[in-house]
């Protein structure tokens, strides 16, 4: 069970400009750029038990969140919103945070607000490289608690089954990585999507020696993203227990 704060809601309203979160976003930057050469990698390595969502080595900056809230509530997550979609992000003890994230040709925006939601940070960006790969269908899953293990299942009209345990399909549909420690996301991204019935699960694994504890899970569904043609849709689902499996989306690509 979530808590409130021990401070009520009229002393946050009070606290001095000093006092509060502020937010910085050191990557990406705002502009233009072209991405040409760049070492974009999008499925993470993953290292069970644990296993978060955190900047790999060597990832360009072109595909890199990253920056940092002074001033943020310890233990809260704070909320990232990539062209639309927003999601949590969870925060390091100093402050910091950082992903990496498969932005698209064209033009993109990020958005990063406090735990509080008093402060926040956005930018906006155009990558002129038209030779990149482009997801033209992308289910982003996050749930909004801590110590939880929720997972993406996607079934393509082949046939094809991304998840934790088959993260790339063989038409180059692919599962970025698999969230154990609470919140997400997990993301499928296809560049090159079957057209016919794809199917969105999403399964709650576990919650530790909880397995009772709600959960409300956020799935969302894009297509033909940067294109005048785009579409999102999003869904919130309550998950309550361990084991518990639920068809969120079916759809079609025409």
């Amino acid at each position: 069970m979530k808590t409130l704060p021990l401070y009520p809601l009229c002393s946050l309203l009070l606290l001095p400009l000093w006092a509060q979160a502020q937010v910085t976003i050191d990557a990406p930057r705002s502009g233009w750029r072209n991405s040409a050469g760049a070492t974009e990698e999008y499925t993470q390595a993953v290292n069970y038990p644990a296993a978060s969502v955190n900047l790999q080595p060597g990832q360009a900056e072109t595909a890199q969140i990253r920056g940092r809230i002074a001033g943020a509530i310890k233990g809260k997550p704070a909320t990232l919103v990539v062209n639309g979609v927003a999601m949590p992000m969870e925060v390091g003890e100093d402050g910091s945070y950082g992903r990496p994230y498969g932005f698209g040709s064209g033009s993109n925006s990020v958005e990063v607000r406090s735990p509080d939601g008093r402060s926040r940070a956005r930018t906006q960006f155009v990558d002129s490289y038209q030779g990149k790969t482009q997801a033209r269908l992308r289910i982003v899953l996050s749930w909004d608690s801590p110590g939880t293990d929720l997972d993406l299942h996607v079934v393509t009209p082949d046939g094809g089954h991304a998840w934790y345990g088959n993260r790339v399909l063989k038409d180059g549909g692919a599962l970025d990585v698999d969230v154990t420690t609470g919140y997400g996301p997990e993301i499928f991204s296809s560049a090159a999507p079957l057209k016919g019935n794809y199917h969105a699960y999403v399964n709650y694994y576990g919650s530790g020696e909880n397995t009772s504890m709600l959960t409300v899970a956020r799935l969302s569904v894009i297509t033909n993203e940067g294109t005048p043609r785009e579409k999102l849709q999003s869904f919130q689902v309550p998950m309550r227990a361990a084991g518990e499996l639920t068809l969120v989306k079916s759809f079609v690509l025409p």
